[in-house]
């Protein structure tokens, strides 16, 4: 079964790059997912995060061990900065304009997570924006389709799927340099307008 492995929302973490609500907390309990955000979430920089094509961010627990590996350090869940952290869901592999039923709530996926220089300074990495693109694990943004509360351990049940559609993976490589499944990103209904209008300046 497909559940969340864990539930967080944002305390503030104060480094070189001023205040971010990256540094997530597990929670316990529900918490309600509705409008654009998650109960009790931090979201500092509203112009580069949150909104709602970014309501929601998902990190799969298997690409945090890959991380864990690589890195040779321990990584508790919500270190990517995730609401959530999935176990046997295949998160960057989802397809944008998927929806998942997960707890009382329905989320669509919409984007994948472009590193930033407050990521890194998070870290304490700063060659981390790099090492993170080149392995394409980027994780997932959801909006909220229908509100309701989440907790720990809820099924995350993949109840629809666009037939055609570029995955979050996809995505990500063609926003980082890697223009060969641009096609297929052009092909995506349900893109978030700011994409779409990168993909007009780009021209053919």
């Amino acid at each position: 079964m497909n559940v969340v492995a864990d539930l967080h929302h944002g305390a503030d973490w104060t480094g070189s790059y001023k205040r971010s609500g990256i540094d997530k907390r597990p929670v316990d309990g529900p918490r309600l997912l509705a409008g654009d955000a998650v109960e009790g979430d931090a979201v500092i920089n509203t112009v580069h995060h949150g909104g709602p094509w970014q309501a929601v961010y998902a990190y799969a627990r298997e690409d945090a061990d890959f991380w864990a590996e690589q890195l040779g350090i321990e990584i508790p869940n919500g270190r990517f900065g995730e609401n959530l952290t999935t176990a046997d869901v295949d998160v960057s592999g989802a397809l944008i304009g998927e929806r998942w039923r997960v707890g009382e709530a329905v989320l669509q996926v919409t984007l994948p997570r472009i590193p930033c220089r407050t990521f890194a300074g998070f870290w304490g990495r700063p060659d981390l924006i790099r090492t993170f693109t080149a392995a394409r694990r980027p994780g997932a943004y959801l909006s909220i389709v229908e509100e309701g509360r989440v907790r720990a351990g809820d099924p995350v049940e993949v109840i629809e799927r666009p037939a055609v559609a570029a995955s979050i993976a996809q995505a990500f490589a063609c926003k980082t340099g890697d223009r060969t499944d641009l096609d297929l990103l052009r092909a995506t209904a349900d893109l978030e307008p700011n994409w779409r209008t990168w993909l007009d300046r780009l021209g053919d």
